[in-house]
């Protein structure tokens, strides 16, 4: 029984064992460029894929964070992080995602330790689902602890700055 035009991810000619089929597959893959094929034949069903590396990527968007970072700032978050949850100024995290300090790479950041603040000035962008969210200041005041490097995934309710 010869393959119909109307199969295209048929093989030509059936295969021996199931070996041979994957084979059949991976280069009827790559004879069209298609990334996926999936055949069910006589109780046996069959998926082929091509491993596309686009998620690859999306690291390098992280290397560069550290570099900007505050350095002084995570060794007394770490050390101290159930004590600064508590802490009256503390800027907790509204919702999850990546916390950056500045409006793009490179510019100046919104604070700095030491910054005066007033109510509703933006301290950090949270970025969630390719939304930037701009985390402004419930208090007035002096920034005396940034709590996340640029960058940084945050979660909710994780403390972001201190201010006094």
């Amino acid at each position: 029984m010869a393959s119909s035009p109307k199969e295209p991810s048929a093989p030509k000619e059936k295969p021996a064992d199931e070996r041979e089929l994957i084979r059949e597959l991976a280069m009827l893959l790559d004879e069209t460029n298609l990334t996926e094929i999936e055949i069910e034949r006589a109780g046996l069903r069959l998926r082929v894929a091509r491993n596309i590396s686009i998620a690859a990527a999306a690291p390098v968007s992280y290397q560069p964070a550290p570099v900007s970072a505050a350095p002084a700032a995570t060794p007394v978050a770490a050390a101290t992080s159930a004590d600064i949850s508590k802490h009256p100024g503390v800027v907790p995290s509204p919702m999850v995602g990546t916390a950056y300090l500045a409006s793009e790479p490179g510019a100046k950041p919104f604070i700095d330790v030491g910054s005066k603040v007033k109510v509703g000035d933006t301290l950090i962008i949270i970025e969630a689902m390719k939304t930037m969210n701009q985390i402004p200041a419930t208090r007035a005041g002096t920034v005396t602890q940034i709590l996340v490097e640029d960058g940084q995934p945050v979660e909710f309710g994780e403390p972001l700055v201190i201010i006094e």
